[in-house]
C-alpha cells in the first residue's frame, strides 16, 4: 500500500471562538478586481500579446469591472508597454482604476512609479512572502525580517506617492502578504498593522489588504476562519478593505471565496474563467453567477457569455471546458431521459403559471440570462428518454406529438442513437420521424377522394386507395369521416383495427397553413400504435394518420 501521504502536514484548526461567518448570508456583491492580464496572463503558455491585452481590457471594462490589474510592469517591458498605452491612449475610463504589481524591493517600485505616471487612478499592489515555509526555505529571516521588507517598502511608496505630488492623479494602495494562508495569523496581523502605520492609512483614505490563499492548502472552511480571525484581530481594521486572493490548488478555490465573504472579505480578486498558475485562479465568472443564481446583483454583466468566451479564447489560446459552470457549451443540456422530462414539465409550469421565479427544474438560471438559447437544452442520445425526442420536435420543428405518443417516438429514437453510437442532432431526429410517419405509404395509399356531409348527420367518403400496384375504389357512410372510412376500407383487408384517440394542431399560419393529426389505434393483435397525417385539411390529415398507422402496423409485422 502506498504510504506517500504521510510525508505531508495536515492544516492545523484556527484557535477561533464562536465563528459567526457560518450563520452569514452573502447578500451584496464585493469589490472586483480582475487579474486575467497580470496573474492570469503569466500562467498561459504564450503570453497575450499588446493587441489581446487590449481587447481583453476593453471586454473586462464591458463586464463592469472597476479594477483591473494590468500588470508588473518592472518585469519586463511588455509589461510596461500595456500600461503605458493604456494611459498614453487614455483608454482608461475615468471611473476605473488599474492596477499594478510590484515587489517590496526598492529599485522595483521605483520602476513602477515612472510606470503610472499620467494614470487618473491607479493602486500600486506591493508584496512579499510572509508564510512560515518561506521564511525557513527560501529567505532564511525571521518575522521581523519580513516585517521590515514590507515596512521598507510601504514608506518608499508613501514617499514617492509625495514626491509627485499630481492632483491630477489618484494614488491608492495594496499590500500582500503573500502566502497569508501558509503564514501563522497573529504574524499575519501584524505585518499588516505595521503596513498600515508605515502608509498612513485612514478610514477616509484605506489601504487594501490583500489577504492571498497563494496555495489552497486546507479546506474553505479552515481560509473563511482564517479571514475572520484577520478581521477581529487587525488593530486597525477601520483604515483597511479586507481583500482575497484565492487560488485552486485543492479544487476549492470558488468556495473559499465565498466562505471567505461571508467572513469578511469585502473585495474578491481573481480572472474569469479561473485562469491561473497551477490549478488557476478563484474563477470570478462563477461567483458571481452564483450570487445572481441566488437573486444578488452581482455588479458584473455576463448577459452575453457567448462573447466573453470567444474573447477569452482567442486572447489565451486556452479552451472553456464543456462542463464549466454557466459557461461551458454543455451545461444547459440535458441526456438524461427524466431531466430532460422535467425540464419540459418546468418550462410547461412556467407558461401556464406566469410565475415570477425562475422555476424549471436542473437549470439553476435561465440560459437566456447569459446569451444561451432554449433550443440546445435537450440533445438527444442513447441515455435520453421519452420526452427528449419530443421536446426537441416541439421546440425545433414545432410537432407537438400527443403525450402517449411519447414513448413510441422515443424507442424509435432510442434505437437509432444505438446504431449510430452518438448523439443525434435536432435535424436527424427530425429526419426520422419523417421516415417513420410522415414517409410510410405502402402498402396502402389514398389517391383521391371526396367527403360529403349528409343531411341525418352522416358522412360519406369515397374515393381511390392503391393497394400495391392496384387501385380500389371504395365508399361508405359512417358517423364521421374517420368512421365513414374506416367502414369504406374494410373491403380492402384492413379491418380489426381500434380507433383510440385523435390529436391534432395547426403546423403553420396564414392561408396556406397545414395541419398534423395524430391518430391512435389498436392493432388486431391487441397493440396500441400512432399514425401521423399532415393536410391542408384536416379531416384528410386524420385518414392519412389511420392509413399511416395501418402501414406501420403492417410494416413492423413484416407481413407486407
Amino acid at each position: 500500500m502506498n504510504k506517500g501521504f504521510k510525508k505531508y502536514r495536515p492544516a492545523q484548526p484556527i484557535a477561533i471562538q464562536n465563528r459567526t461567518w457560518p450563520d452569514k448570508q452573502i447578500t451584496k456583491a464585493p469589490i472586483w478586481c480582475s487579474v486575467d492580464l497580470r496573474d492570469g496572463n503569466q500562467a498561459l503558455v504564450d503570453p497575450m500579446n499588446l493587441e489581446e491585452k487590449l481587447l481583453f481590457f476593453q471586454t473586462l471594462i464591458k463586464i463592469g469591472f472597476k479594477e483591473i490589474e494590468v500588470g508588473f510592469p518592472s518585469a519586463s517591458e511588455t509589461e510596461y508597454e500595456i500600461l503605458r498605452t493604456l494611459i498614453e491612449r487614455n483608454l482608461i475610463p475615468d471611473d476605473v482604476t488599474i492596477q499594478v504589481l510590484v515587489q517590496a524591493r526598492e529599485h522595483l517600485i521605483k520602476k513602477t512609479f515612472e510606470a503610472i505616471k499620467g494614470a487618473k487612478n491607479v493602486i500600486v499592489h506591493f508584496y512579499n512572502s510572509t508564510s512560515t515555509l518561506q521564511r525557513k526555505v527560501v529567505f532564511h529571516t525571521d518575522m521581523q525580517g519580513v516585517i521590515d521588507i514590507a515596512v521598507n517598502g510601504a514608506k518608499l511608496i508613501r514617499k514617492l506617492t509625495e514626491e509627485i505630488a499630481d492632483p491630477q492623479m489618484n494614488i491608492r494602495y495594496e499590500y500582500s502578504p503573500e502566502s497569508f494562508s501558509g503564514t501563522e495569523m497573529d504574524n499575519a496581523v501584524e505585518i499588516c498593522d505595521r503596513v498600515v502605520e508605515a502608509l498612513g492609512s485612514t478610514p477616509e483614505h484605506p489601504v487594501i489588504l490583500n489577504l492571498p490563499n497563494t496555495v489552497e492548502g486546507a479546506t474553505p472552511n479552515h481560509y473563511a476562519d482564517q479571514i475572520e480571525y484577520f478581521c477581529t484581530h487587525l488593530q486597525h481594521r477601520d483604515s483597511a478593505i479586507i481583500s482575497v486572493h484565492p487560488h485552486n490548488d485543492r479544487g476549492c478555490g470558488i468556495a473559499a471565496t465565498e466562505l471567505a465573504m461571508m467572513a469578511g472579505a469585502e473585495r474578491v480578486e481573481g480572472t474569469i474563467f479561473g485562469n491561473g498558475e497551477r490549478t488557476g485562479n478563484a474563477d470570478i465568472m462563477v461567483v458571481a453567477m452564483n450570487m445572481y443564481s441566488q437573486g444578488v446583483d452581482p455588479e458584473l454583466d455576463f448577459s452575453d457569455m457567448p462573447y466573453i468566451k470567444s474573447v477569452y479564447e482567442k486572447c489565451t489560446k486556452m479552451h472553456v471546458h464543456e462542463r464549466h459552470p454557466y459557461a461551458g457549451e454543455l451545461v444547459f443540456t440535458a441526456f438524461s431521459g427524466s431531466h430532460q422530462d422535467a425540464i419540459n414539465k418546468g418550462e410547461a409550469y412556467m407558461k401556464e403559471h406566469d410565475s415570477a421565479y425562475w422555476e424549471v427544474p436542473y437549470l439553476p438560471i435561465d440560459p437566456a440570462d447569459v446569451g444561451r438559447q432554449y433550443e440546445p437544452i435537450i440533445r438527444i442520445n442513447s441515455q435520453s428518454g421519452k420526452g427528449g425526442a419530443a421536446f426537441v420536435m416541439k421546440h425545433n420543428f414545432g410537432i407537438d406529438m400527443p403525450k402517449d405518443m411519447h414513448p413510441e417516438f422515443g424507442a424509435v429514437i432510442k434505437a437509432a442513437c444505438d446504431q449510430k453510437g452518438a448523439e443525434l442532432k435536432p435535424q436527424e431526429v427530425y429526419e426520422i420521424f419523417e421516415n417513420e410517419y410522415l414517409g410510410v405509404h405502402y402498402p396502402y395509399q389514398l389517391k383521391n377522394y371526396r367527403l360529403t356531409d349528409n343531411d341525418d348527420n352522416t358522412t360519406t367518403f369515397e374515393g381511390i386507395v392503391g393497394y400495391h400496384h392496384n387501385d380500389y375504389k371504395i365508399k361508405a357512410v359512417g358517423n364521421g369521416p374517420i368512421d365513414a372510412f374506416f367502414k369504406a376500407v374494410k373491403n380492402i383487408g384492413i379491418h380489426d383495427f381500434e380507433f383510440i384517440s385523435y390529436a391534432e394542431h395547426a403546423l403553420s399560419s396564414g392561408a396556406d397553413s397545414k395541419a398534423i393529426a395524430y391518430i391512435k389505434l389498436k392493432t388486431p393483435g391487441g397493440d396500441f400504435i400512432y399514425g401521423v397525417g399532415v393536410d391542408n385539411n384536416i379531416l384528410i390529415a386524420s385518414i392519412k394518420g389511420v392509413i399511416c398507422a395501418v402501414n406501420r402496423t403492417l410494416k413492423q409485422n413484416k407481413g407486407e
